[in-house]
């Protein structure tokens, strides 16, 4: 198969090495896609694109800022040029906390755009190519929050349950033109780069197999776009075993 005719996943949201973007990535390499990584930051998508291929894998970095419609336009002119798109995931986390009367209108619209707006700019556009590619899947990344608003977390929750019903309008809309479109609830600590850095103490009041693997959650991904037709799943919630709900 050409360079250009393999197929190619596209994964937006990606920082650093150590976090769900970049498993996403690598896990999808793995399975034998060209991987398109985008984020704000060049030096950790590149630093991301290195370490796939220093396993094999075939990869390029697109910076592209979510909540920029002009942004994801070039990123996805980038990517058709590339090859055929497969799979879109939209992976956008900007977890924001605030208590309700301090939350600010500019940082509620900042959350709103980043992941609300974002995830429709990037669903609208990725649909398109996978429309044209014969079908595909597209995949969400979603919270605790998406499901239920709680102090202080009142931007980020309603920016994350827009999301939600973005993701139930496009399955039911793509859905029966051959794109799977799922959303998945991410319900619990990742145990990746943010968490070891800015909430270590965390790590350890969570304990052993208390947070959510990055290699797990990839997997659970790959399930979801490996799925046949006669039995999607919409909407696929994670957590560790040890988690309540």
């Amino acid at each position: 198969m050409s360079s250009n005719s393999k197929e190619v996943v596209w994964v937006s949201g990606v920082g650093a090495v150590e976090g769900l973007g970049a498993a996403l990535a690598r896990r999808f390499a793995r399975g034998g896609f060209k991987v398109a990584v985008s984020g704000r930051s060049l030096d950790k998508l590149e630093a991301v694109v290195r370490s796939i291929q220093a396993q094999g894998g075939e990869a390029i970095a697109v910076p592209a800022d979510a909540s920029i419609e002009a942004d994801t336009l070039a990123a996805i002119g980038k990517i058709r040029e590339w090859g055929p798109l497969r799979v879109a995931i939209f992976n956008v986390g900007n977890s924001v906390s605030a208590p309700s009367l301090e939350l600010s209108t500019e940082l509620f619209e900042r959350t709103w755009r980043a992941s609300t707006l974002g995830g429709f700019i990037f669903a609208r556009e990725s649909t398109r190519l996978l429309l044209e590619a014969g079908g595909g899947t597209l995949l969400f990344t979603g919270a605790t929050a998406s499901l239920r608003g709680k102090p202080p977390f009142a931007a980020f929750a309603a920016a994350k349950a827009g999301l939600r019903s973005l993701s139930q309008s496009f399955a039911r809309e793509f859905g029966p033109q051959k794109v799977h479109v799922a959303h998945v609830v991410i319900d619990g600590s990742i145990n990746g780069e943010r968490v070891r850095s800015h909430a270590p103490q965390r790590l350890e009041q969570l304990g052993e197999d208390g947070t959510l693997a990055l290699e797990d959650i990839a997997d659970a991904y790959w399930y979801l776009h490996s799925q046949p037709r006669s039995a999607w799943t919409q909407e696929l919630d994670l957590r560790p075993f040890k988690e309540p709900f």
